[in-house]
């Protein structure tokens, strides 16, 4: 029998882990945009990869996002229509 408490924990790792899934992508994606036009400066590319993370951190950081920010329920599981 699964507790309460140990499904709220697996909803927020699955939470979590989809947080991060989108962190990476952006950032994944500042710095690929870069490296494909051209850019293959490691400096340049590690600030681009940083600079991909500002969206998603922000995202997070907005009380009124339900997804993952500081307002999303603190681990309760969401569906989407």
């Amino acid at each position: 029998m699964v507790t309460k408490k140990k499904a709220a924990k697996k909803t927020v790792k699955a939470q979590a882990l989809s947080a991060a899934g989108s962190y990476l992508r952006a950032s994944a994606a500042a710095a690929g945009a870069l490296y494909m036009s051209g850019i293959s400066d490691p400096k340049v590319l590690a600030n681009a990869f940083v600079a991909g993370l500002v969206g998603p951190v922000c995202k997070a950081l907005q009380p009124n996002e339900k997804e993952y920010g500081v307002g999303s329920g603190g681990g309760k599981s969401h569906q989407v229509a």
